[in-house]
């Protein structure tokens, strides 16, 4: 833990976890859009059926339960439905098995599984990922900025709370992101895809001496919601097309999480919205 966060140390008795992208930073939607659907359109030859693709990929990564899935994760669902509904993906069971099977869903281990397997499937899946993580790098710098009241209200929310972005994108993007926009002031850790899941993040945090009912974590996917469920810590939702409204409303969240009465109504009902927006 030392090694990851060097030298921190609780200042405040609250604590506020913050995801990156899709939560405060407005990149997720233009990476899917401009990057990681197209990229699949392109490997696989799916020209002919893209508009229809766009839709299916955007609703399995933006728009549903499963928004925020791992890109392979997301990958194989997509190209299943791809496989039933327009047509076949050669050697599809390949990718769908080390999905289903692998311990670490990662470029290095996708290119292990695919020599070793000699899989068309597993190396057109590296080959897409790796022309994603390059668009996304090609991305100009300008198409991506925080949501609206991000920088305001982290500067209110960090004159009583520790605050620490958690975050499972890399961890060079988050920094140069939030120091571009001027977040990174009012952080006191960034905890991002070297130090594990947002889960095991929020667990470390804990060992610095916050009391669970006084740490919230902030976050736009399911995924997030289900960190700080397994940690036993409140879940703030910033929800997806809402998003300027949802941070507008955290003042109330994070005064609701230091008079005691963030537990019960208040936090079911945030939950009912977010799972209502994105089953909508």
């Amino acid at each position: 833990m030392e090694a990851i966060l060097p030298g921190y140390r609780k200042k405040k008795e609250y604590l506020i976890c913050v995801d990156s992208d899709g939560c405060a930073i407005d990149s997720m939607d233009i990476k899917h859009f401009q990057c990681f659907g197209p990229c699949m359109i392109q490997e696989w030859n799916l020209e002919v059926y893209q508009q229809k693709i766009t839709l299916l990929w955007n609703h399995i990564n933006l728009y549903s339960m499963t928004r925020g899935i791992n890109r392979f994760k997301g990958l194989a669902k997509a190209l299943e439905i791809i496989d039933r509904e327009m047509t076949p993906i050669e050697d599809l069971d390949s990718l769908i098995r080390w999905v289903e099977n692998t311990q670490e869903l990662s470029n290095r281990a996708v290119e292990k599984a695919a020599d070793e397997q000699d899989s068309i499937c597993l190396k057109k899946a590296l080959h897409w990922s790796e022309c994603v993580n390059q668009k996304i790098r090609e991305l100009p710098k300008e198409t991506v900025s925080p949501f609206s009241g991000v920088r305001e209200n982290l500067e209110l929310l960090h004159e009583t709370c520790d605050i620490a972005v958690v975050s499972s994108a890399n961890l060079e993007a988050v920094e140069e992101e939030w120091t571009r926009f001027g977040l990174i002031e009012h952080v006191d850790a960034v905890l991002a895809q070297n130090a594990g899941s947002k889960q095991s993040c929020i667990e470390k945090l804990l060992t610095f001496g916050y009391d669970k009912d006084k740490v919230m974590m902030v976050g736009d996917a399911p995924g997030d919601m289900d960190a700080a469920k397994a940690n036993g810590v409140f879940y703030y939702p910033v929800l997806v097309t809402h998003e300027p409204e949802s941070w507008e409303n955290i003042g109330e969240a994070a005064e609701k999480l230091q008079n005691g009465t963030f537990a019960g109504g208040y936090q079911e009902k945030l939950i009912q919205d977010f799972v209502r927006n994105l089953r909508e």
